[in-house]
């Protein structure tokens, strides 16, 4: 995780041939699964988010293709560490009459 805002738009281009001012988020994983980096452009300049988790580790999705599109509600449940794969409610339904 020591590459900054040059080497991951380098890596954008060159591994997910991707244009990294396209406005779409980029997320990197460290080796470990406990830091993660987004880079994004927001239409002045790139962006870089970087988290560390104290405990725990970030939930990967699988990328059969070196890439996977999420949902707004699954990259924040990935940014909080949740498993987004299996997110549970905290209540369930009661019966109906």
């Amino acid at each position: 995780m020591r590459k900054g805002f040059d080497g991951l738009s380098a890596r954008v281009q060159q591994v997910l041939a991707d244009d990294p001012f396209s406005g779409h988020v980029f997320a990197f994983r460290g080796r470990r699964g406990d830091q993660l980096k987004l880079l994004w452009w927001d239409g002045d300049g790139l962006c870089l988010l970087s988290k560390r988790l104290e405990r725990g580790r970030f939930v990967w999705p699988k990328a059969e293709s070196g890439r996977v599109h999420l949902t707004a509600a699954q990259l924040s449940m990935l940014l909080e560490g949740i498993d987004w794969r299996r997110p549970e409610r905290t209540t369930k339904p009661s019966k109906a009459a």
